[in-house]
């Protein structure tokens, strides 16, 4: 088939990387535009970016699709493909970039709809204790996610961080987009129940509120890893808090209960065993308290 491919982070590499593999011919790619990054603030291409050129794959980095000239390019080059395939992209596609492929546009989700429509689908997942979350291919539409499905694939989601999680359903999906593409299949309409939205994540969301129970701030310490990181104020300094277990205890919440910076909640404890101090490396928490001393009783805030 004759393709194009839009997708911006490396949740939509593995799709590329497939339909390459499989023998399509991709006509283009349309990724985010590159932005700053790093201390020199370089503009950095996006993960798709250099995957596509590194392919020999011409890219396209529309600001906006509000621009009738970026419309009209697209209009061009979609003359004669056959499907627009997306994963992770970013824009808002109109109903004349919808409409413009003979088999429209295909959406790789990282949810099985219904559930977690919207930009986060695999931090809320997390965030909600949801036992399973997976990938649905899924016919676009203007609706938010609300599109005819093709196909659905489950996974659990256990002790997984989102970087565990975007990593496997990024590779779920490109094989599950292959196979669509390779056996068509009538699309079936999205169930009316079970609709829940996955708002974009808040920085503001990931700070550890001791007063919630143990179980909830370690399902954050996941959601939040590797980005934005959920954090405490221990001992008047913010640190990163990447992996912690949950430990039974009775104890106030808001203070360490050991030298080993155990932490009270509302209910049950939370055993950081990676953490990140400001401007030091991620580090597992006893080389953290080799140079850092937390006495039992520091305040967690």
């Amino acid at each position: 088939m004759r393709i194009i491919h839009m997708g911006t982070p490396e949740f939509a590499v593995p799709a590329l990387d497939a339909l390459v593999a499989a023998g399509h011919q991709i006509v283009a790619v349309y990724t985010r535009a590159p932005k700053p990054a790093g201390r020199g603030r370089q503009l950095q291409p996006s993960p798709v970016q250099q995957r596509a050129e590194a392919l020999g794959i011409p890219v396209h980095t529309p600001r906006s699709f509000r621009d009738p000239d970026a419309v009209a390019q697209f209009l061009a080059l979609a003359d004669g493909v056959d499907v627009v395939t997306v994963a992770a992209y970013g824009l808002i596609l109109p109903p004349a970039v919808l409409a413009a492929p003979r088999l429209g546009c295909l959406n790789i989700h990282g949810s099985i709809l219904p559930r977690w429509r919207g930009a986060a689908p695999i931090q809320r997942a997390i965030l909600a204790g949801d036992a399973t979350t997976g990938v649905t291919i899924m016919q676009m539409e203007a609706g938010l996610d609300t599109g005819p499905m093709l196909a659905c694939r489950e996974t659990p989601v256990a002790g997984k961080t989102s970087g565990d999680l975007f990593a496997e359903l990024a590779g779920i999906g490109a094989d599950l987009l292959v196979d669509v593409l390779a056996l068509p299949r009538p699309a079936v309409p999205q169930p009316d129940e079970g609709v829940t939205i996955a708002t974009r994540i808040d920085k503001a969301e990931s700070h550890l509120d001791c007063s919630r129970p143990a179980t909830e701030l370690a399902r954050m310490v996941r959601a939040f890893n590797p980005a934005p990181g959920a954090w405490a104020d221990i001992g008047g300094e913010r640190v990163k808090i990447l992996a912690a277990n949950v430990e039974p205890a009775q104890a106030a919440p808001g203070i360490t209960l050991d030298d080993r910076l155990l932490i009270g909640t509302a209910e049950g404890a939370l055993r950081p065993l990676l953490v990140q101090r400001p401007g030091k490396p991620v580090m597992p928490v006893k080389a953290l308290l080799n140079g850092w001393r937390v006495p039992a009783g520091t305040a967690v805030a």
